[in-house]
């Protein structure tokens, strides 16, 4: 009995630290707790490195999917490619005391996700038999490579036997498993790799191996078994003593043919590399990158539930991207298999704009995706009959088209192909790399120019007509002259003169001409019209807002204003979150600091799911994480209360305001020159 009673007490002394603990980091800026988790209603939250994301999941140990970045098929989902779900290789089970440990074995099940170290903590108690502790990372150091730190602590004597196992996907095929033990005179190396082919007959690769803490000769004898054709696992069996505390780690690399012609020998290099680093050295590595990542930050000052919010934005677009990469963003980053992974607008107009501030060699790498697939564009434009760049509106491997069948957007949204353009002189501007405008920059703006002068329709002075396209607001097809397109068309074909002045070249004069005859439609008040015939319906999303920011196409107050008060009633409650922040913006410029709060923060809350609050495409949607949204929220501080602006002397600070709640608003490490902008009531 007295006994039972001791157990007891340790037990729930363990739980009241745990809820403790949980309570002090749910005031921190830096966490996000999930600590009332239901597996019913569970929207995970993505661990990521720019190359390799893993979704979380309410299993014990386990993580939902991983999913490769740059490696795209065609698998399940139509007939057009998405992004690669690869080998669950960092999953682990648990058995104490010969039962495996399942949700339903478990008490005080608590997840929290340590932003500023890229790090998903999981912590849970099993009753009377131990505590448990895993930090999952996806190692920012090593792009391919994932480590998982694991802590037992015995609440009695037991015997533990912790479980790796590498599950394929249904989706690959020709699955062959290996495991081998590389034995040296300080350390015994166990390795377990899968290797399969993609449907495409790409071939991609997995591989894990453990870290114990033990000296070589006293390590846990390893044990591999073959399940099935798709999975294999490892594991080991550990006496443990009441009160002691054992920690390993698990590490694992994954990649497939697009990174490495030998994926297999690679991954299992990399692991190897990994193992001998050791816990403390990967882990540092990686503190010290994201260390590195989070000089750019933006920190308020009075208002935590906004701070974690922007934080949160944050992490995901660093956690999504990297610099010195040819990768870019799609509208679900590496949070899963959403649009399937393809790279739209959304990527220029919405995630860019953030990172082009604080990281602009993350911005650097998502410009490099498009010009290395310029000629594709070329191809696009020269197959619809034009000149110059034509660039898909779902790009994915190789930049040609890939938006299914069913959907218009792919041949008419050719907005995107002015917006990429209108990226690349942003670049310009707040870097002024003259090297980079010359190699890079200029081809770009070049092909995208041409294609804009081929495509108008010359019908007289201004009246260079863009006709047949669909908008911003997608829910308006094939119309004419529509505004956001016109406006940034009238734009980037400025941009590409300037760019070619800059470089000593005399500019195309057509590209001005054209500019300055294409029209931009007004009603009779002097309303920006969203296109020739549109009539005041319900709109998807910001499109002729956009018209004054992003681009300075309607400016002066009162037109800004009178934009704002006839569209803004009209903006679906059902559209995509980043629209709001337009308004956000704009509402900050004008002085409506109120407005501009409330509408950020309708930017975001009613996209939030449980219980890591990540964000929804839509008001009630279900298809997180959304980083486009963020990148909108991200741009309504940044460019909205935070007063930025890009321009022809880089990035420059507005006077701008502050909402009642933020007592100050630091933007650290903007632009080339990684300067502070701290802004005060």
């Amino acid at each position: 009995m007295n006994y039972l009673k001791l157990s007891l007490r340790l037990l729930l002394g363990f739980c009241f630290q745990m809820s403790l603990w949980a309570q002090d980091l749910k005031q921190s800026p830096w966490h996000i707790v999930a600590d009332d988790i239901d597996p019913n209603n569970y929207y995970g939250v993505t661990v990521a490195n720019g190359m390799v994301g893993m979704v979380s999941s309410p299993q014990p140990l386990q993580v939902d999917e991983v999913i490769l970045n740059g490696v795209y098929d065609y698998y399940q989902r139509g007939r057009v490619s998405n992004i690669l779900k690869t080998f669950s290789h960092m999953n682990m089970h648990l058995e104490v005391d010969n039962r495996r440990i399942g949700p339903k074995d478990v008490q005080g099940y608590e997840q929290i996700l340590n932003m500023e170290e890229a790090a998903l903590v999981t912590r849970y108690t099993i009753p009377k038999k131990a505590k448990v502790k895993q930090q999952l990372l996806a190692l920012r150091n090593l792009p391919y490579s994932s480590m998982a730190i694991v802590e037992i602590t015995a609440l009695e004597d037991i015997h533990i036997r912790p479980i790796n196992f590498i599950q394929a996907p249904d989706h690959l095929a020709d699955v062959r498993n290996y495991y081998a033990e590389i034995d040296r005179p300080h350390v015994l190396i166990p390795l377990m790799t899968s290797v399969a082919k993609s449907p495409g007959q790409k071939t991609v690769a997995a591989s894990t191996s453990f870290i114990f803490p033990e000296k070589h000769g006293d390590e846990p004898k390893i044990i591999h078994e073959d399940w099935d054709y798709n999975m294999h696992l490892m594991k080991f069996n550990k006496s443990l003593k009441k009160g002691e505390t054992y920690r390993f780690a698990l590490v694992g690399s994954t990649m497939a043919s697009v990174h490495n012609n030998d994926p297999q020998n690679e991954v299992e290099r990399l692991t190897l590399f990994a193992k001998l680093e050791g816990i403390q050295r990967l882990y540092g590595a990686h503190q010290k990158a994201w260390s590195k990542l989070w000089e750019h930050d933006i920190v308020i000052e009075g208002d935590l539930r906004s701070q974690k919010a922007v934080r949160s934005a944050l992490y995901h677009l660093y956690s999504f991207a990297r610099e010195g990469t040819a990768y870019s963003l799609s509208p679900m980053g590496l949070s899963g298999l959403g649009y399937n992974g393809h790279v739209f607008w959304d990527t220029e107009l919405w995630m860019y704009p953030p990172l082009l501030v604080l990281q602009p060699g993350i911005a650097k790498s998502l410009l490099e995706y498009r010009y290395q697939r310029l000629e594709a564009a070329k191809a696009n434009a020269f197959a619809h009959g034009y000149a110059g760049a034509m660039f898909p509106w779902e790009s994915a491997e190789d930049g040609s088209e890939d938006t299914p069948i069913w959907a218009l957007t792919g041949p008419f949204q050719q907005h995107i192909s002015a917006t990429v353009g209108w990226a690349f002189w942003q670049y310009y501007w707040v870097t002024q790399d003259h090297d980079w405008l010359a190699t890079r920059g200029y081809p770009v703006l070049e092909a995208v120019a041409e294609f804009w002068s081929s495509r108008v329709e010359r019908n007289g002075p201004q009246q260079y007509d863009i006709k047949n396209v669909i908008g911003a607001n997608e829910w308006e097809e094939n119309i004419d002259n529509n505004a956001f397109t016109n406006g940034m068309v009238k734009t980037v074909l400025e941009y590409a003169s300037l760019a070619a002045e800059a470089l000593g070249k005399t500019p195309n004069p057509d590209w001005r001409q054209v500019a300055e005859n294409i029209p931009i439609l007004q009603f009779p008040d002097g309303t920006t019209r969203e296109n020739a015939t549109y009539d005041g319906v319900t709109i998807k999303q910001a499109d002729a807002n956009l018209l004054s920011y992003p681009l300075k196409v309607v400016q002066g107050e009162e037109a800004i204003r009178r934009d704002l008060e006839y569209y803004e009633p009209r903006f679906s409650p059902d559209g995509p979150a980043m629209g709001q922040a337009i308004l956000s913006v704009l509402h900050s410029r004008l002085g409506n600091i109120k407005k501009a709060y409330s509408v950020f923060e309708k930017s975001y809350q009613p996209n939030e799911l449980p219980p890591f609050r990540v964000l929804a495409e839509t008001a009630g949607g279900t298809n997180p994480y959304f980083a486009t949204g963020a990148g909108g929220m991200l741009q309504a501080v940044l460019f909205g209360f935070g007063g930025l602006d890009i321009g022809a002397d880089g990035v420059q600070q507005q006077p701008t305001q502050l909402p009642k709640a933020w007592k100050s608003l630091t933007l650290k490490g903007i632009g080339k020159d990684q300067k502070t902008f701290t802004i005060r009531p």
